[in-house]
């Protein structure tokens, strides 16, 4: 009998779970420890944030889910890993603080002969003063984030509608902040209401980013198949926002917030101030704060972790120079260098180096996106760690038939445009591979054929289906398995 422990219960780690009991026996034990209660919906928080979804209708309980197909849930956090054991505890064991009300602030070691580190992003608000939603912008990072913005994003219309000018900030909040892409349907979406409501000449909507060009979104920018025609992701951003009234600010580092106005350093070094009546800043990205510790007590924190506190997996970690980055630095299993029986899915593993070109001011602060690992990517990193994990624990071999590389696999991305049956849009968009690889496509960095965008009706209807499909996998329904990830 083995026991696999799942540390978070977002779109990798739920994932890993799901495949996890369904691939091994029923002797086989796989817990989850989550401090979160529900299960989410990431790319739908978006429609929350301008009212047109509840929360309700993104989330639902874990612990039916989990009753249902028998896998254990404690709804805590890793606060500590112990993969060799230590003088009291033989085996590897994880240290886990309930979070529950009931439990809240107890203490437990949870033992395992595997580990998947899922535990998604610590959303980094602290590391530009005056982020986030406890402060002077909003979030639409979680459910509850988004409806707090749709209130104040409601009360900027009715001031609009009013007779009140407004100046709408919408972007990135931290110099190497990463899901350029949620926010960028964020400010589409909003300016999609505000045209509703033809309220266009009262609003000012502006777009921040730390992107040297925009549509970099993080993988060093694209090139697309359109209708034909190779254009540039920088083009069909560019466009895109044109057509929605939104203008631009690029290659931004925001460094503070006050109340109405964010302060932001430029790659030139030059600092600037843009005011606003509402801002959505996605905020930096960082690993959970989970130390390791070897069986003498001793901190192993950085063997396991890089120092953005995500772990450290099969990828090549050597400081060597961007014009020496290649495709296969990228890992494909996602195991642990060190500890073998150590996983790490989703967000949570540390990628080699970013996908976008590295860029520093003359003040030395580094402005430019760092990776993206959410959405199509998080899935099917999850289920192949999964299928991996039982075929070693089916077959006592440590090997691994299945592989995830992201300079291997292609994602599809949807990019809400505005909400409306009839009137909605959507950015349909694929990429092929997801990082670039320019040695195998040394024109492009990425297969063209297979890289393509368009923009319409039928991407919205698209992304509203898939809003729908993806929460009936989650909650493990008849044929979850089936529908791809």
């Amino acid at each position: 009998m083995a026991k696999v422990v799942v540390l978070g219960a977002g779109i990798s780690g739920h994932t890993a779970a799901l495949y996890l009991k369904k691939l091994l026996t029923k002797n086989d034990e796989v817990v989850v420890v989550s401090p979160n209660s529900n299960f989410q919906w990431i790319p739908s928080n978006i429609w929350v944030g301008v009212g047109l979804m509840k929360p309700d209708d993104v989330k639902f309980p874990l612990a039916p889910v989990y009753k249902r197909q028998k896998i254990s849930y404690l709804q805590a956090k890793a606060i500590e890993i112990n993969p060799e054991g230590n003088v009291d505890i033989a085996k590897p064991f994880v240290r886990i603080e309930y979070v529950s009300e009931s439990e809240k602030g107890k203490l437990e070691n949870i033992t395992y002969d595997y580990l998947v580190n899922a535990t998604g992003p610590l959303l980094n608000f602290d590391a530009t003063p005056g982020l986030g939603p406890n402060h002077f912008t909003n979030s639409v990072c979680t459910y509850d984030h988004a409806e707090k913005s749709w209130q104040n994003l409601k009360l900027a219309l009715e001031k609009m509608q009013n007779g009140e000018h407004q100046t709408f900030l919408i972007g990135t909040g931290h110099p190497m902040a990463t899901c350029q892409g949620a926010a960028f349907e964020y400010a589409l979406n909003i300016a999609f209401e505000i045209d509703k409501r033809k309220l266009n000449h009262l609003a000012d909507i502006v777009w921040i980013s730390n992107e040297y060009e925009l549509g970099d979104f993080g993988m060093g920018g694209a090139y697309i198949n359109r209708g034909g025609y190779v254009t540039p992701t920088k083009v069909f951003t560019e466009s895109v926002l044109a057509e929605y009234g939104i203008r631009w600010i690029k290659r931004a580092g925001v460094f503070k917030v006050e109340k109405g106005k964010a302060y932001y350093e430029l790659l030139d070094g030059s600092k600037h101030e843009q005011t606003f009546d509402f801002s959505m800043l996605i905020p930096g990205f960082a690993g959970a704060k989970i130390k390791a510790f070897n069986n003498l007590g001793e901190d192993i924190t950085s063997t396991v972790f890089a120092p953005n506190n995500m772990m450290k997996v099969d990828a090549d970690y050597s400081a060597k120079p961007y014009e020496s980055w290649k495709a296969s630095d990228w890992p494909e299993i996602y195991q642990n260098p060190t500890y073998h029986n150590l996983y790490a899915a989703g967000i949570a593993f540390a990628p080699p180096h970013p996908m976008s070109k590295p860029m520093e001011s003359p003040n030395g602060t580094k402005i430019f996106p760092t990776p993206p690992r959410t959405g199509m990517p998080s899935g099917v990193i999850g289920k192949v760690v999964a299928q991996n994990i039982a075929h070693r624990i089916k077959t006592g071999k440590n090997e691994h038939p299945h592989k995830a590389s992201m300079a291997k696999q292609a994602a599809a991305c949807i990019v809400s445009a505005g909400y409306g049956f009839t009137k909605g849009q959507a950015a349909t968009m694929t990429v092929s591979p997801i990082v670039p690889d320019w040695e195998k496509y040394p024109e492009y960095g990425r297969d063209i054929n297979a890289t393509v965008g368009v923009i319409g009706l039928a991407g919205h209807w698209m992304k509203l289906f898939m809003h729908y499909m993806f929460i009936y996998k989650a909650k493990a329904k008849f044929g979850w398995s089936l529908i791809p990830e």
